[in-house]
């Protein structure tokens, strides 16, 4: 008998027997490609064994624990891209564990606790993530480019004492890293510039997290109605969750004068939150408080924070005096309860997220003055239209009703009205679009959406200059943006005829969804790239559901055009490229 100190990496397929009940030869195929093009080639990649395939299961050895972690968390980002373009009751979604323990060998297989608490870890990974050990954490924190959220000790199905935890967050590369030439540098902004890093969960509870995330979102956007502070959006800030603060560091990456931190405590209706804004070239704290309230406070709280935090700014007391109306999102605190829920989801699972949308519902139920729910919807409403091609008429029908009702709810909500510029350019209605995208940035003109939706406007009705501005001003907001922010100026750049500049963005997205595929062949058909515009083509036929018809889509995308002389454009293109038009 040997044994030996090693990596333990333990992954499964989440709602396996589902995924199998449902379409158990599509699901095997999918499993087996995945096996075989993902998992096989990463365990190679970063050195290690596959012990043994269990089903929807797999067992991997790694001598080095940087390695494991590595692994996991490429075979996590994989699989995601792998999934963007399938429905979620057909995803191939994975839980990972990685634990750091003596094995016994036995043959080629493993024996032991360090197999065991790695498998007990995954148990516990929320789906798409990755949960470590403390003795494994120990081994590689500071050595990867990886967050981690500390879980403290959890007790594990069938270990005798609990084990320190830590979830791996997979951040993404820094925006100014990928695509660099598409933004303006990170020098400090002409006016006060701030970054809200998200606070700290504090409250026990790892299913709690949405609610501290969903607080610091709510401040963010408070923080983003003054017009003359510059506020670095959600997606950004939230990439340093987890990671020992370096103000001074996350300043420079950002390009922030300010870092606000915090954290949220929640027992019952008990809250504690505290905050302070730090200074983020010396690293001097300016202001720190605590709040202890009750949970219907809460809101009245993020005013309390948020008017703090403004009032010690250089220069801007009397701003800081003014009033400042804070609208909130509802007045139910169960219904504020499924909102936080169903924007978490979407974070995770975009606006194709169905189980986002059944949360939105549930909000409406309890309280149906719920604005924001209301906007929520009508975009998924009308995303799903332009992404999927989904019959248009019923969905935009729907997608109207609820912007409508937003709006009438609270005509001074820039996130409604930034939805209304969405609903209204899908449904060609140009002149309205670019009515509520006007308001939506006078109402915060710091918000990434409002200013990329801005953009989108503009270069739908013909100002294709303009538009590709406002949308890297919408990126220099986002300075760590997600590769799906590039769809807009993948758009305006074809519109402007600068085709090179198109199919560049367009690399650096790792994982397009198939209709990206489709203008990217329009792209190189105009080029002349005739070979590359069918391998566009054919990458598209691949990647596209069964039901999306692509004559449905293209009617939808050029209805966005306000001009001819632009939808013949577009047509142009796709029929260069063989798409049937």
């Amino acid at each position: 008998m040997d044994r030996r100190l090693v990596a333990i990496l333990a992954a499964d397929v989440v709602g396996y027997s589902r995924l199998m009940e449902t379409d158990e030869d599509g699901t095997l195929a999918k499993l087996k490609m995945r096996r075989r093009t993902i998992l096989e080639p990463l365990v190679a990649q970063h050195g290690g064994r596959i012990v043994k395939l269990m089903g929807d299961g797999v067992l991997v050895e790694f001598a080095s624990a940087v390695r494991a972690v590595s692994c996991a968390v490429d075979l996590q980002k994989q699989m995601a891209e792998a999934n963007t373009d399938l429905a979620d009751d057909q995803a191939i979604v994975l839980r990972v564990g990685v634990n750091l323990g003596d094995v016994i060998v036995e043959g080629n297989d493993l024996y032991g606790d360090g197999v065991n608490v790695a498998a007990r870890l995954e148990a516990i990974a929320e789906p798409g993530g990755v949960c470590v050990s403390g003795s494994l954490h120990d081994q590689v924190k500071g050595k990867l480019k990886v967050a981690f959220e500390d879980l403290g000790r959890q007790k594990l199905k069938n270990i005798a004492e609990p084990i320190h935890v830590y979830r791996a967050r997979l951040v993404q590369p820094s925006a100014p890293e990928e695509c660099r030439r598409w933004e303006s540098t990170l020098s400090l902004p002409a006016k006060p510039s701030i970054a809200v890093l998200p606070f700290d969960n504090l409250s026990g509870d790892p299913e709690q997290q949405y609610f501290s995330d969903g607080i610091t979102e709510d401040i963010i956007t408070e923080l983003s109605r003054f017009h003359w502070l510059f506020v670095i959006a959600r997606n950004s800030s939230f990439q340093y969750r987890g990671m020992a603060a370096n103000v001074q560091q996350i300043g420079r990456e950002l390009g922030v004068r300010y870092i606000v931190e915090g954290s949220v405590r929640r027992s019952g209706d008990r809250l504690r939150i505290t905050a302070q804004l730090l200074d983020a070239r010396t690293g001097v704290h300016l202001w720190a408080d605590r709040y202890d309230r009750t949970a219907g406070d809460i809101f009245a709280v993020q005013d309390e924070v948020t008017q703090s935090i403004v009032s010690i700014l250089p220069g801007r007391l009397e701003e800081a005096a003014a009033e400042h109306e804070r609208r909130k999102p509802t007045e139910d605190l169960t219904a504020y309860d499924f909102l936080l829920r169903g924007e978490a989801h979407l974070r995770s699972g975009g606006f194709g997220d169905r189980e986002a949308f059944e949360l939105f519902q549930k909000a409406l139920e309890i309280d149906p003055h719920c604005g924001r729910a209301h906007s929520r919807i009508a975009y998924m409403y009308a995303y799903n239209v332009f992404r999927w091609g989904a019959p248009t008429d019923e969905a935009l029908a729907h997608a109207r009703q609820h912007v409508e009702r937003a709006l009438a709810l609270d005509d001074a909500d820039a996130f409604a009205h930034a939805t209304a510029t969405w609903v209204y350019l899908v449904s060609g209605e140009h002149d309205l679009a670019d009515i509520h995208s006007k308001r939506a940035i006078v109402l915060n003109p710091n918000d990434w959406f409002t200013v990329m939706g801005r953009g989108e406007v503009l270069n739908y009705l013909g100002d294709h200059t303009q538009g590709i501005e406002w949308v890297l001003k919408a990126l220099r907001l986002d300075p760590h943006y997600p590769a799906t922010r590039l769809e807009v100026l993948i758009d305006a750049c074809y519109m402007a005829h600068q085709y090179e500049r198109a199919i560049e963005a367009f690399k650096r997205w790792p994982n397009p969804p198939a209709h990206m595929w489709a203008e990217a062949a329009a792209c190189y058909a105009q080029l002349g790239q005739m070979e590359r515009a069918r391998e566009a083509r054919r990458r598209f036929e691949i990647a596209r559901p069964a039901d999306f018809e692509f004559a449905r889509f293209a009617a939808a995308h050029i209805a966005m055009c306000k001009h001819q002389d632009d939808r013949d454009h577009w047509l142009d293109g796709y029929r260069k490229a063989g798409l049937s038009v």
